[in-house]
C-alpha cells in the first residue's frame, strides 16, 4: 500500500516541523474530545445531550469560520496559527483544572465547549490554506494533504483509545491534562518554521464585501460549489454517527470506558487506512469516483454496524466506517486546497469548514434527539440509508474533476472583481 512517493512531502522543511508538532497535539485533541463526550453521557445517560455538547463546540465555527476565512486572507496565517494554538491550550488547561478539582457541573464543560469552537472558527481557515505555503514544490500539495488527513486519523486511532484507558483508570482530568501538555509540541514546530515576511493586501475590504466575493466566486466555480453542497448534505444526515458511538459502547455492546476509547479507535484506523490509500495514490486517479464510492462505503458500514449487538463483532464494520467517512473529506479538501485561486483559498476553506463544523452540530442535534425516539442502531441504519441516497445524487452532479487538471485549473481560474 504505501510507495516511494507516499511520504515525499517531508521534503519540506516547514511541513515536517508541522507535521511532527500536529502529531502530539492530534493526539491530545482526540484523547479530549472522547473523554468530554463520555463525561457528558456518564452524567445525563442522555444521546441528545450528548448531540448538543457537540453542538455547543461547533455550533460557533458555523457562525464564525466566514470572518475566520477573511482573517485568514487579511493577516499572517503563521501568527493566527500561533494565536489560536495557545489559546486552544489555555481551553485545555482551564478544562483540566475545572474536572481535577471536581467542583464542575455540565454548563461549565459547556462554555468551554463554546470557547474550543470559537478558537476553531479561527484556526481551521488559517491552518488548512498554510499548509499550500509550507510546501516549496506544489507537485507535494496532494501528498502533503493526504498526509495530513494520515496524521489526524492516526491521532484518531492511538487518542480515543489512551483516553478509554485512562478514563477507566485515572478520570477524565488526566486526559485534559495531558492534552494541554501536547499544545507544546506544536507551537514548538510552528516556532522553529521559516516564512517569507508577510505581505498583506493592498486593499482591504470591509468583511460583508470581502464574504461576498468568496460567495460569488464559489457560485463561479461549479466544481467547488458542488463539493460544499455535497459536505453539508453529509454532515447534516451522515457524519455525525460518531454522537452515537457512546450509546452502543454502553447500551448496545454493554461495556464501560475502555469499550468506547477501542471502538473510536478502530474507526480511526480506518480512516489512518483510508489516508494512507489517498497519500499512496497514483497522478491521475478519478477523485470524483472515489469520493463518490467512499461515500457508499461509509453507508454499507453504518448499515451493518447498526445490526451489531457484540462488540468483537462489530470490529470490522468500525473499520469500515472509518475508511467510509475519512475520504470524502480528504478529497474535498484536496481539490478545494488545489483547484482554489490563492487569494481566495482562505476564504474557500472557510466554508468548506461551515459547510462540515457548522453543519455537523446541527446533524448531531438531529441524530442525538432521533436516538432518544428510535433508538441508536436504528437511527444509524438511517444514516447508513441517506449516504447511499446522497451518493446516488451527487454521482450524476459532481463535476469530473482529475488531479492533473488542478494545477491547470489553479493557473488559469481567476475572479474578476
Amino acid at each position: 500500500m504505501l510507495t516511494n512517493n507516499t511520504f515525499h512531502a517531508f521534503r519540506n522543511r516547514n511541513y515536517a516541523l508541522f507535521f511532527a508538532g500536529q502529531s502530539v497535539s492530534q493526539i491530545g485533541t482526540w484523547m479530549q474530545r472522547t473523554a468530554v463526550i463520555w463525561v457528558i453521557y456518564t452524567l445525563t445517560h442522555s444521546a441528545s445531550m450528548i448531540g448538543f455538547a457537540v453542538f455547543a463546540q461547533q455550533f460557533p465555527s458555523f457562525l464564525l469560520s466566514l470572518l475566520g476565512g477573511v482573517v485568514a486572507d487579511w493577516y499572517s496565517r503563521y501568527k493566527i496559527l500561533l494565536v489560536t494554538q495557545t489559546a486552544s491550550m489555555i481551553q485545555a488547561i482551564l478544562l483540566a483544572l475545572l474536572i481535577l478539582t471536581n467542583h464542575y457541573v455540565i454548563w461549565e464543560i459547556l462554555t468551554l465547549s463554546v470557547v474550543l469552537g470559537i478558537v476553531n472558527a479561527f484556526d481551521v481557515p488559517a491552518r488548512q490554506p498554510m499548509i499550500h505555503e509550507m510546501i516549496n514544490d506544489k507537485d507535494d500539495l496532494a501528498n502533503a494533504i493526504s498526509l495530513n488527513s494520515a496524521m489526524v486519523n492516526m491521532a484518531r486511532l492511538i487518542g480515543p483509545a489512551l483516553s478509554g484507558l485512562i478514563l477507566l483508570h485515572f478520570g477524565a482530568g488526566i486526559c485534559f491534562a495531558l492534552n494541554a501538555l501536547s499544545f507544546v509540541a506544536v507551537i514548538t514546530s510552528l516556532l522553529l518554521m521559516k516564512f517569507p515576511e508577510f505581505k498583506p493586501p493592498a486593499v482591504k475590504k470591509k468583511v460583508v464585501a470581502e464574504l461576498a466575493e468568496g460567495f460569488r466566486y464559489l457560485k463561479q466555480t461549479p466544481s467547488l460549489s458542488v463539493l460544499i453542497l455535497l459536505l453539508i448534505c453529509l454532515s447534516l444526515l451522515v457524519f455525525p454517527y460518531d454522537t452515537l458511538e457512546p450509546v452502543f459502547a454502553k447500551v448496545v455492546f454493554k461495556g464501560n470506558a475502555a469499550t468506547y476509547g477501542y471502538m473510536t479507535g478502530c474507526i480511526g484506523l480506518g480512516a489512518l487506512i483510508g489516508s494512507f490509500l489517498l497519500a499512496s495514490a497514483k497522478k491521475g486517479i478519478n477523485f470524483r469516483m472515489v469520493l463518490v464510492l467512499s461515500i457508499v462505503v461509509l453507508g454499507v458500514g453504518q448499515i451493518l454496524f447498526s445490526r451489531m449487538n457484540n462488540f468483537a463483532a462489530a470490529i470490522p464494520f468500525a473499520l469500515i466506517l472509518g475508511l467510509g467517512s475519512i475520504m470524502p473529506m480528504s478529497t474535498s479538501i484536496t481539490i478545494m486546497q488545489m483547484e482554489a485561486a490563492a487569494h481566495m483559498r482562505g476564504r474557500v476553506m472557510s466554508f468548506m469548514a461551515m459547510s462540515f463544523f457548522g453543519v455537523i452540530p446541527l446533524g448531531s442535534l438531529l441524530i442525538g434527539t432521533t436516538s432518544q425516539k428510535i433508538g441508536a442502531p436504528l437511527t444509524m441504519l438511517c444514516q447508513g440509508i441517506a449516504a447511499l441516497v446522497i451518493a446516488a445524487i451527487f454521482y450524476r452532479i459532481l463535476p469530473k474533476v482529475r488531479p492533473e487538471q488542478h494545477n491547470k485549473v489553479n493557473l488559469e481560474v481567476r475572479y474578476d472583481k
